[in-house]
């Protein structure tokens, strides 16, 4: 968190939202967990589970949006405290989506349930990468709370090996479709939840970006890795 203010109110004001922010978090990192779960395991209730909860992270996403919208109209926030509200606003939408993947998975864990061909591919790969997106975003909420430019670094670089797992994976199922035609309809299920878990990790490294902009101030969005280290570790 920010120094202390003159104000007691404002940093009440902004530990409210960054403690709802870590709420969200939490509850999207159990959301992938439980995805990850649903399809190791093709169990149904599980993935119905992580449907039914979706609601809950729009809920907490439009709640925490309007306390930063209130923030900004009361308080009028400037330099770092700014730069905090702003990216909270933009991490908790980064949340949203992550969890919208998992919802995504666990509707495709379904789908791939009813195919007779489930059991014919090998996903050790998104097995793993579903493991990496979940540290990932767990350091990711780690590194926001404490403000962490050094782990946020980390964390942008980390998330190219989920990508590297992701495009093996790709070159796997394009060996079983063409071996066997069958297994088509599911090797694009499991085509897709690669890349929600993929999504998943570009998630998290978003997360990491913002907290680099709030401490530096600068944006290294779309600054090659090398600058952003730099930038970071400076």
């Amino acid at each position: 968190m920010p120094d202390k203010h003159l104000s007691t109110q404002f940093d009440a004001d902004l530990n409210a939202i960054n403690t709802k922010l870590l709420q969200m978090g939490g509850l999207v990192e159990s959301q992938i967990e439980l995805a990850m779960r649903a399809l190791s395991d093709f169990d149904g209730e599980t993935a119905d589970q992580v449907i039914a909860r979706e609601i809950q992270l729009n809920a907490l996403e439009v709640e925490i949006d309007a306390d930063c919208g209130n923030i900004i109209a009361r308080r009028q926030p400037t330099a770092r405290d700014l730069r905090l509200v702003m990216a909270i606003s933009k991490t908790i939408t980064n949340l949203e989506r992550a969890g919208d993947e998992a919802e995504k998975i666990a509707k495709r864990t379904k789908h791939i349930m009813e195919d007779a061909s489930a059991h014919s591919i090998n996903y050790a790969e998104v097995k793993l990468s579903g493991e990496m997106a979940i540290s990932l975003l767990r350091q990711a909420l780690d590194a926001f709370a404490r403000l962490d430019t050094v782990a946020a670094a980390r964390i942008v670089k980390d998330d190219k090996a989920i990508d590297e797992e992701f495009r093996g994976f790709v070159r796997k199922l394009i060996t079983y479709m063409m071996e066997d035609p069958r297994t088509i309809s599911v090797a694009l299920d499991f085509l897709f939840i690669a890349k929600a878990v993929e999504r998943i990790g570009d998630h998290a490294k978003n997360i990491a970006e913002f907290i680099i902009y709030i401490v530096k101030g600068t944006d290294v969005r779309h600054v090659s890795r090398e600058d952003m280290e730099r930038e970071a570790l400076s």
